[in-house]
């Protein structure tokens, strides 16, 4: 099994399709391309790399600034005219629009997370105009639904087994494996003692189009009443439904777990399939994955991932990769 779309615009078609008022909400606020307001962050004298960010996401962080941070990269980071963005180490100067011509015109190549999201998109338009090399980092746990990979980019997968479902049908890209910079921090930051017998968090993700709404509803149900599981709400469920889910729930009983990082979490970890259960496990948190009635692409994602399901004996492991990723993916990006 690999990524059920190999294009942006089928896999865009789907995704409206799945969370209508998400992804109405998301057309009407999302710039175009012909409105998109761009600031361009300049290091070093001879910049040929352009790292395109569109938010400030943990997830951004890692795949795109950690790679930065070594301070000798020469390098363009692009961003959304309104993001409030704090760039690694010193040195950063923002391009005049004057200068911002001559200095793109100097680029071989570019980085995203993908070509889904505005600045990303702006980006690889950039490349394709241009016969530029595009670098596309993998962000989070990959399900078959996951955005595809622009045409012919450099692919720069979390494992060998990451790096072989994306492959599955896609002879134009190169992809190499770097390991995850995200799950490798979180390991460098170990959490304190935590007991697996205590009663566990359980990760919304109502916000998600992989499974329904009603799936997850039924599932998050079950566990909780199984096992009396706090609920950690997904920074997303802020729609109707969700909210009006999570009244529901409230009234039967269900505490809920709201506000901080992941890293605040301090009992175990359990989700149907959320990057923060490698996360957790990363930092030493026991973490489990639970559906009532996992589809098979489920399945097969909790075998990629080495997932424990809950119930088993042992929690989630963490392989700490031989090379750190996020000094790995640097070297690619300014190799000749």
């Amino acid at each position: 099994m690999g990524l059920t779309f190999t294009d942006k615009d089928s896999w865009q078609r789907w995704q409206q399709s799945r969370r209508r008022l998400h992804g109405l909400k998301d057309r009407l606020s999302a710039p175009s391309p012909q409105t998109l307001r761009l600031h361009l962050w300049s290091r070093g004298p001879r910049p040929r790399l352009l790292v395109a960010c569109d938010s400030t996401s943990p997830t951004n962080h890692h795949s795109l600034l950690a790679p930065l941070e070594a301070g000798d990269v020469d390098v363009i980071v692009a961003t959304p005219a309104h993001l409030q963005l704090t760039l690694p180490g010193k040195g950063w100067r923002r391009l005049p629009e004057s200068d911002q011509q001559a200095a793109l015109a100097a680029l071989t190549s570019v980085a995203s997370i993908g070509d889904h999201l505005a600045v990303g998109a702006w980006a690889h338009e950039l490349a394709t105009s241009r016969g530029l090399v595009e670098w596309v980092v993998q962000h989070g746990v990959l399900t078959p639904f996951a955005p595809p990979p622009p045409f012919g980019a450099r692919y720069l997968a979390w494992s060998e087994a990451d790096a072989s479902f994306v492959r599955e049908g896609r002879s134009d890209l190169d992809i190499q494996v770097t390991g995850s910079a995200m799950l490798n921090a979180a390991a460098a930051n170990p959490a304190e003692h935590i007991s697996r017998f205590m009663t566990p968090v359980y990760l919304g993700q109502l916000h998600g189009a992989e499974l329904s709404r009603l799936s997850m509803t039924q599932s998050t149900t079950q566990f909780w009443r199984e096992t009396r599981a706090l609920y950690r709400p997904h920074p997303r469920e802020e729609d109707k439904l969700s909210r009006f889910q999570h009244r529901v729930w409230k009234r039967m009983g269900m505490e809920f777990a709201e506000g901080g990082a992941l890293t605040t979490i301090d009992r175990p970890v359990v989700a149907a399939f959320s990057t923060g259960v490698l996360e957790a496990a990363a930092r030493g948190v026991p973490s489990w994955v639970f559906h009532s009635q996992p589809p098979r692409w489920l399945e097969e994602l909790w075998d990629r991932y080495e997932l424990s399901r809950w119930g088993d004996p042992e929690p989630t492991r963490y392989r700490e990769p031989d090379r750190e990723p996020a000094r790995r993916i640097g070297e690619l990006w300014i190799e000749p």
